[in-house]
């Protein structure tokens, strides 16, 4: 009975979000718009599930001194220190110590972790772009003109590579993008049929 009713609340729900779609009628409308309002509410409820895992989590490790357990002490300080000042200051003015620590440590981090996903993203692309055969090396050879292209040495070397980059990422580039995006579509679809007819059950602990 505890599988059971889930189910079938998965599958009333999935069966009446998919139908509204076709049904041009004020109440479709209505139940789509009480179906977001309602996401947004077990939205909020689900986030202080979140925060006592991530507590539960951290506090496991700090207790086990397991490798690493010191940034589990900097993240739940951080934590409480941020949700502390949001409740107590008017957090959002000008010059709040909330803002300072958002401008000052918050941003500096998220811009260092950008930097080091770009250095990252240029080692995985020389070890993806080495010329081991035909298709490898017409990939290199895309990529060379593009990021040339791109960059104002590009236009130097000659007025036409900046064209055929444009050329290489309106044209061959959107369509690979367009046929990635409608193979995620249709995985999308048959992964939300399955789980609405009761196949797949693994998000429930199922097999």
């Amino acid at each position: 009975m505890k599988r059971t009713i889930p189910m079938l609340i998965v599958y009333i729900t999935g069966f009446l979000m998919t139908i509204q779609y076709f049904v041009p009628h004020p109440w479709s409308i209505m139940i789509y718009e009480n179906a977001m309002d309602w996401l947004i509410v077990i939205g909020i409820f689900a986030m202080p599930l979140g925060i006592y895992s991530m507590i539960r989590m951290q506090m496991s490790r700090i207790r086990k001194r397991s490798s690493g357990w010191g940034y589990s002490v900097i993240s739940l300080t951080s934590l409480f220190v941020m949700l502390g000042l949001g409740y107590t200051q008017k957090c959002l003015e000008s010059g709040s110590f909330f803002m300072k620590l958002f401008e000052f440590v918050y941003i500096p981090i998220q811009a260092t972790m950008f930097s080091l996903l770009a250095f990252y993203i240029a080692s995985a692309a020389y070890r993806a772009f080495r010329a081991r055969n035909l298709l490898a090396s017409i990939v290199l050879g895309g990529a060379i003109i593009v990021m040339l292209g791109r960059v104002p040495v590009g236009e130097s070397i000659s007025p036409y590579l900046p064209r055929l980059a444009a050329w290489i990422m309106n044209v061959p580039n959107m369509a690979a993008q367009r046929a990635i995006m409608i193979g995620l579509g249709l995985g999308a679809v048959s992964t939300g049929i399955k789980i609405v007819l009761g196949i797949e059950r693994s998000y429930m602990g199922m097999e």
